[in-house]
């Protein structure tokens, strides 16, 4: 199982919410490449981005401080928050991104997800953010009557490498992940699953890891920067 160090990004700087709340924000380092560059060192084989701005605007906001990143690391990173259109998707895999994640666009424009990962074999993962059970959209402003399982299922056929599940009342709140709900995604469906959203503790790792389904990976934020888990322990106890 992956672990997927978070750095979400809003106005330049690498932050945290709490609840995906934009006022609700903890800044961690004003120099997110340097951050980047910390978890690589550590021995990080992903890293998992978010252009938390573009999540609201519909569109790239961070591209400067997401390209200043590539520029520096040299292990694949995946984004999201913003990507909804093919032009966009072309532009971050051409400037380095080994995954885009397309979140809102899932639910309003599923056709783009099938066509983008048509195009683009194994570079593109589905983004699925709830809150009890419910798909919620533009940032986790808009909320659906969409159920996860089924828009997950929706995709099984389409090719997309990955899908980030997040539960939003866990995100960021220390609280443990939620996962119960996110093994139930994983066993409904064939597509790798990715855990998100309230990751605190190793206890939290090795409880995902031996959840019944088999996880492609679990992100972790803020329990990483308040060193909540210890980086290298993780990491090992993971690839164990």
């Amino acid at each position: 199982m992956i672990l997927y160090p978070a750095i979400d990004l809003k106005d330049g700087q690498c932050v945290r919410l709490f609840r995906g709340d934009m006022d609700q924000t903890t800044v961690f380092n004003d120099n997110p490449a340097a951050q980047a560059r910390a978890f690589q060192d550590a021995g990080c084989e992903w890293l998992h981005l978010v252009d938390l701005n573009g999540a609201f605007a519909g569109e790239p906001v961070n591209a400067a401080a997401v390209e200043d990143i590539l520029a520096q690391i040299s292990v694949p990173a995946q984004l999201g928050g913003g990507i909804r259109d093919m032009a966009t998707i072309e532009r971050w895999l051409s400037k380095g991104l080994a995954r885009v994640i397309l979140g809102t666009v899932a639910v309003e424009n599923p056709g783009l997800v099938r066509e983008a990962a048509r195009a683009f074999p194994g570079r593109v993962a589905v983004g699925i953010d709830a809150r009890n059970g419910l798909v919620a959209t533009e940032g986790w402003a808009r909320e659906t009557d969409v159920e996860v399982t089924d828009l997950a299922r929706s995709f099984e056929d389409a090719g997309v490498a990955a899908i980030i599940y997040t539960d939003i009342n866990r995100d960021g709140a220390m609280r443990g992940p939620n996962i119960e709900a996110t093994a139930a995604l994983a066993n409904a469906v064939s597509i790798p699953v990715i855990a998100s959203g309230g990751v605190s503790s190793l206890d939290d790792l090795i409880a995902l890891k031996n959840c019944g389904a088999r996880l492609n990976g679990a992100i972790s934020g803020r329990a990483l920067y308040d060193g909540a888990i210890d980086l290298a322990e993780a990491l090992a106890i993971l690839k164990d």
